[in-house]
């Protein structure tokens, strides 16, 4: 008596005899898969209906199963059962029908993907899942950001780094007002620009956050030991009897100060082209702020910093009554 396994009437599918005796179990198959059309997988328990000609895209283990040279294991209903689990088999058969394949988000489930392409031996899905794994290696290490928890440490810090420096000093606890409508928008905003900046600087600038000094939000940047710029985002605003706190995000001025400290990258901005063109200013943008220049003599030179402050303006309230914002210095 013999079973054959439900397939499509467009072509064959691998079939199986049950034993004389009448008795339907298991055997084990060495011959060549390649005569059929479909093959249907028991993975793990996991069912998959597929073609021998996906099967055998590759020089791989699966293959070596459709072309017999490796013995496989079929039911008594015609399912080829591979011991493995199914979890991501799914995967394994999209790579191999498209070439490429979008692998997991999560770290621990895309090493379980490795763990199978290497079983399946399907070596351009191994050095995808090795490829991302390092990317993902990379900017694990990219946002390695060092918290600041005294000045004497800053100084340490930034005095014996050799790369330019970014600090954001970001403490809400030193705020005596309320906030206006936005700032808590662009508080977060300019969060989010300094995680970005650290992945897209990762390895020229060093990126550190203050959460201990006395601005709620201001960004400084560094070059050989010394501050070069400031950006200080935070303002009170006399809105009536109340005063407010009013936070900015100037987003074009941090990344052009960004860029502007790239020149002490490898001790470039230590001739004197790279310090005109710094004190000078750079290039600055109209409209976006205000910059203080704070003389310092160091060496025998003339080192200003840049304080920037965003435009001094006018607030109105739905009365037309003004509001005038006061910078905090």
């Amino acid at each position: 008596m013999s079973a054959e396994a439900s397939g499509s009437s467009g072509g064959n599918v691998v079939t199986v005899s049950a034993s004389s005796s009448g008795h339907v179990g298991e055997e084990k198959a060495g011959r060549s898969l390649a005569g059929s059309k479909y093959v249907k997988l028991n993975v793990g328990g996991t069912l998959h209906y597929t073609t021998v000609q996906t099967l055998t895209k590759e020089d791989s283990l699966l293959r070596s199963i459709c072309d017999g040279s490796t013995e496989v294991t079929i039911d008594y209903e015609g399912w080829v059962v591979l011991d493995r689990c199914g979890r991501h088999f799914s995967l394994v058969l999209n790579f191999l029908r498209d070439g490429t394949v979008p692998l997991p988000e999560s770290t621990r489930e895309l090493e379980e993907v490795l763990k199978e392409a290497q079983y399946y031996r399907l070596q351009g899905l191994v050095q995808h899942c090795l490829t991302t794994l390092q990317k993902r290696r990379d900017v694990c290490r990219g946002c390695h950001i060092p918290m600041i928890t005294s000045a004497k440490e800053e100084q340490r810090m930034i005095a014996t780094c050799r790369k330019p420096v970014v600090k954001l000093q970001n403490n809400r606890g030193n705020n005596k007002y309320s906030y206006t409508s936005n700032s808590d928008d662009n508080l977060l905003k300019n969060i989010e620009l300094f995680d970005k900046l650290g992945l897209r600087f990762n390895g020229r600038v060093l990126f550190i956050k203050d959460v201990l000094g006395d601005e709620i939000c201001c960004w400084s940047f560094y070059g050989e030991g010394r501050k070069i710029a400031e950006v200080c985002c935070t303002s009170i605003v006399y809105a009536t009897e109340k005063k407010q706190t009013k936070v900015e995000f100037p987003e074009a001025r941090i990344f052009e100060e960004t860029l502007n400290i790239l020149i002490y990258e490898n001790g470039r901005g230590s001739g004197s082209g790279g310090m005109a063109l710094l004190e000078s200013g750079g290039v600055s943008s109209p409209g976006v702020g205000q910059a203080e220049e704070e003389g310092a003599g160091v060496g025998g030179g003339d080192r200003r910093v840049r304080r920037i402050h965003v435009r001094r303006h006018i607030m109105h309230d739905e009365r037309g009554h003004g509001q005038q914002t006061v910078y905090k210095d």
